[in-house]
């Protein structure tokens, strides 16, 4: 029976990310997958296996998701919240569910071919979608939000864990492998870039001026660096200046489709960002916060006062819209020893992981998406920080993380 589990496990572990992107379409098949790896857990895993998580940064997260457990309950507002640290639950269950498996290139592997997947899969929509409509239009394009598998912001992050992977599996020398990975990365890039991911495009800049201060210091790199910081730069006016034009695309479109609101995001976390720094105004300093549910109901009953459009602010009520910036989301919700605890988390994985490139980026990554959206919210979330903190465990003990069990 061990053996029929230790052979199946890090299958299953595989399969887990690579339909996570299809979880709307196999709503069933993730929750049965988790179920198999936390029933095979017990029987598979060695003692000494657990010394993969003998980690810092792991440590400092599971005191995290204890805190958030411990202080809604002694809030009595752990029914209300569990919603939320149910998905942190996932993303530190993930990280000790891995310890048995022993191939860490495997799993990069499934996160590729999931992106690949899940671009074949949008195109495909798009192509009908256009057929459909007689009109072609790329960006921020009706076909385009419609056609895409998941939100454009998730499918962004899994483009940009694909392209960091492939990246680091260029070999110096010459490989057949090499020109699979490089084939990877365009199509990936290309596709960002058409869809207009805005925040996976200032990633892959900073990662690309990260990248300069790993391996030879040369005049050439100083010149990357240059222009990753000039594009960064560049990139931020043109977000600061979508307000004024999609104000002018409300003008002309006077009753735009729901896609297309939904894709004005600079605006949405505009008025989001506003509350939330009202509600910290008005409420002062917190240590312990309101609950995840009650930031909810502050910030519903923020837009209903703040907002002056009637329109504008019904759709934000009946969305309950949420901060959209982890930290500000753990700050009012749990106070300030979450956020303590957090960048915490994040200060001491970056110290720990400064000399290995592939785990620094990850955590830029995880950095860069925590402020424009709150990844414990979703599920998918969830499972990506999962794999964050599963890159943070094989990058500690790489040597045991180079063959399949």
């Amino acid at each position: 029976m061990r053996i029929l589990l230790s052979a199946i496990y890090p299958y299953a572990f595989l399969l887990l990310y690579l339909i996570i992107p299809f979880d709307n379409y196999i709503r069933a098949l993730p929750n049965i997958l988790m179920a198999i790896l936390v029933v095979a857990f017990p029987f598979i895993v060695k003692k000494e296996d657990f010394k993969k998580l003998k980690s810092l940064p792991i440590a400092i997260f599971l005191i995290l998701f204890a805190y958030l457990l411990i202080d809604s309950f002694s809030s009595g507002r752990l029914l209300e919240d569990f919603n939320i640290i149910k998905k942190i639950m996932i993303a530190a269950g993930l990280a000790i569910l891995y310890i048995p498996v022993a191939d860490a290139k495997k799993i990069n592997g499934a996160i590729i071919f999931s992106s690949l997947a899940a671009i074949l899969f949008s195109v495909y929509n798009f192509v009908l979608i256009t057929d459909a409509t007689g009109g072609f239009a790329l960006g921020d394009s009706p076909q385009v939000i419609e056609s895409l598998l998941i939100d454009r912001l998730y499918l962004g992050l899994l483009c940009t864990f694909s392209i960091l992977i492939s990246f680091q599996g260029i070999q110096k020398k010459y490989h057949p492998n090499n020109n699979y990975y490089l084939a990877n990365i365009l199509i990936n890039a290309l596709f960002i870039i058409l869809i207009a991911s805005k925040i996976a495009v200032v990633s892959l800049f900073i990662l690309l001026l990260i990248k300069q201060f790993y391996g030879q210091r040369k005049i050439w790199k100083i010149l990357i660096a240059a222009f990753a910081i000039t594009a960064v730069v560049g990139l931020f006016f043109v977000i600061r200046n979508e307000q004024s034009i999609q104000s002018s695309q409300k003008e002309n479109l006077k009753n735009p489709p729901a896609f297309i609101e939904n894709s004005m995001t600079y605006e949405l976390r505009a008025v989001v960002w506003n509350c939330a720094q009202t509600i910290i105004n008005e409420d002062g300093f917190t240590l312990t916060g309101i609950g995840f549910d009650a930031t909810k109901d502050e910030l519903v009953a923020c837009y209903k006062t703040q907002i002056s459009d009637i329109e504008k602010s019904e759709k934000f009520v009946s969305k309950r819209y949420n901060t959209h910036n982890q930290f500000l989301d753990f700050y009012l919700s749990a106070g300030f020893i979450a956020l303590f605890i957090f960048l915490a988390f994040v200060v001491v994985s970056f110290i720990t992981n400064r000399k290995q490139f592939f785990p620094t980026a990850m955590l830029a990554i995880l950095l860069m998406y925590c402020m424009v959206e709150n990844l414990f919210h979703r599920q998918i979330g969830a499972y990506y920080v999962g794999f964050i903190l599963i890159v943070l465990i094989t990058s500690a003990k790489p040597a045991e993380n180079n063959s399949l069990k």
